[in-house]
């Protein structure tokens, strides 16, 4: 009988253990869920190198998350090199997440797959706060088959090419800036330079400008005139402008103003290393002051263009809410919360205040060495720009002036048209190859355009440009039609 009573409490004690085990194990499940009134965890996945005081940042990041909507926030940083196939692996696995940084084709692919989830319900409840506060171009802008499929960070939504110059240099030989109005403007000053300037490089290796909207990217033929005809898609590579813009860059090459390695050259032309006299780069308010900055030395820029808004500049940063995450809603909470309550966007972009920023009475800030070496994080790709602190030498006025940027930018032809590629894939594959084989020698002035543009157009129509052409143009107008 003992034994029996013995037998029997150890099985009891045994279920005991089991169903408290269990019921551990369905706590911890229902509070990384956000189940039974626990906090929910967002797991978010970003781009940059993993930073030492991640985990200390967070840490104050989860207080004031937790006691604002109810959750805490896992933040992975997955670095530069590794992130396209890291990223693309977890999407495709099929792995459960929150929310994922994306941008360019690689969000319009993934939205239209249906990686991401459409968010224009939620901006319109759980997202309200947060629409109010986005340039409208950049919800417009981000659409994939008429819905939005992520956050995109607001900031600049135009893009505004510029010839930067080395400000050292233009004073030293009184060279006037404001008679620079076109490509062929720079001669005489690059001139002056590769005679009396050894040490300098006239011309940092850059692609020539073309004033075309690309419907992928400026190697590619396809694109819509900015100016003119915005209605149709042609061939970039056979207009008159291509031919004359790739001679003038191949007068250059010959007169030794790029390096003679100018079409495979690897080198970034880094702004601190003064080696350099013109440059191309797109810009946005106060770029001068940040890249004078960064390089110690005063720079000076003149417009290349208008400000534009394009699909490229209002796609580059979005934070998209996975279709694998299991809170949406509250998910949408956070992105609302982390773009538009300052104390959030700031402590998770600088840090800890003290630790690793200090703030003077005016409000401005200045990074300490402990931001510097264990939290330097890559701001454009966090959210709002508009509500983060100014540093001691930004301008007042800087987030106005960027406001003013967006609103003074005209939106191009296919602003909002993601091409589906789907009917033509197979000739793309080969014109991505053909573009790659000729486009850096052409607009680096490497070759001659009169021999190779005819070179590469009958290369292009031989791989069936035409039948993507018209695929594009066929689309294109479909579009429109469906646009207010």
């Amino acid at each position: 009988m003992k034994k029996k009573l013995v037998v029997l409490l150890a099985l009891v004690l045994s279920i005991g253990t089991i169903l408290s085990a269990c019921s551990s194990k369905d706590s911890s499940s229902a509070e990384k869920d956000g189940k039974n009134g626990q906090p929910y965890e967002i797991k978010w996945y970003t781009i940059g190198t993993p930073q030492k005081d991640t985990d200390k940042v967070f840490a104050e990041v989860n207080k004031y998350v937790k006691k604002k909507i109810n959750a805490t926030v896992k933040m992975t940083q997955i670095d530069w090199g590794d992130w396209a196939q890291k990223s693309q692996v977890m999407i495709n696995s099929g792995e459960p997440f929150d929310i994922i940084f994306t941008n360019g084709t690689d969000y319009v692919q993934n939205a239209q797959k249906g990686a991401f989830l459409p968010i224009d319900d939620m901006l319109n409840k759980e997202g309200k706060d947060l629409k109010n506060v986005i340039d409208p171009a950049l919800l417009e802008g981000i659409k994939v088959n008429g819905k939005v499929y992520g956050v995109p960070t607001n900031k600049e939504a135009a893009r505004q090419s510029v010839y930067t110059f080395n400000k050292r240099l233009v004073d030293k030989y009184h060279f006037d800036l404001s008679k620079v109005k076109s490509l062929e403007d720079l001669e005489p000053m690059l001139k002056v330079i590769k005679e009396k300037e050894p040490k300098i490089t006239p011309l940092a290796t850059f692609k020539a400008y073309l004033p075309y909207d690309y419907i992928f990217n400026n190697e590619m033929p396809f694109a819509v005139a900015f100016n003119g005809d915005r209605d149709h898609v042609v061939n970039q590579f056979e207009s008159d402008l291509a031919m004359s813009t790739y001679k003038t860059m191949h007068s250059y090459y010959k007169a030794g103003y790029l390096k003679e390695d100018a079409a495979t050259s690897k080198e970034s032309w880094p702004m601190d290393v003064e080696n350099w006299f013109v440059r191309m780069g797109d810009s946005q308010p106060y770029a001068d002051l940040l890249w004078s900055r960064s390089a110690k030395y005063d720079v000076v820029s003149v417009p290349v263009e208008k400000p534009v808004t394009i699909n490229d500049s209002v796609s580059g940063s979005i934070q998209a809410i996975s279709a694998t995450s299991k809170n949406p809603k509250k998910t949408m909470e956070f992105l609302t919360l982390l773009n538009t309550d300052p104390y959030l966007r700031n402590l998770v972009d600088k840090g800890i205040e003290g630790v690793h920023y200090k703030k003077d009475k005016a409000g401005k800030i200045e990074d300490l060495p402990a931001r510097i070496d264990n939290y330097n994080m890559p701001t454009y790709s966090l959210g709002n720009h508009f509500i983060l602190y100014l540093y001691k030498n930004d301008p007042k006025d800087k987030w106005e002036k960027f406001k003013d940027f967006n609103e003074s930018a005209t939106a191009a032809p296919t602003l909002g048209f993601h091409f589906n590629s789907d009917p033509v894939r197979s000739e793309l594959a080969a014109i991505t190859n053909i573009s790659k084989e000729f486009y850096p020698a052409l607009a680096t002035g490497s070759v001659d355009p009169e021999v190779y543009l005819p070179k590469l157009n009958k290369k292009l129509k031989d791989a069936g440009a035409d039948k993507v052409l018209k695929e594009i143009q066929k689309q294109f107008d479909k579009w429109k039609s469906t646009q207010k």
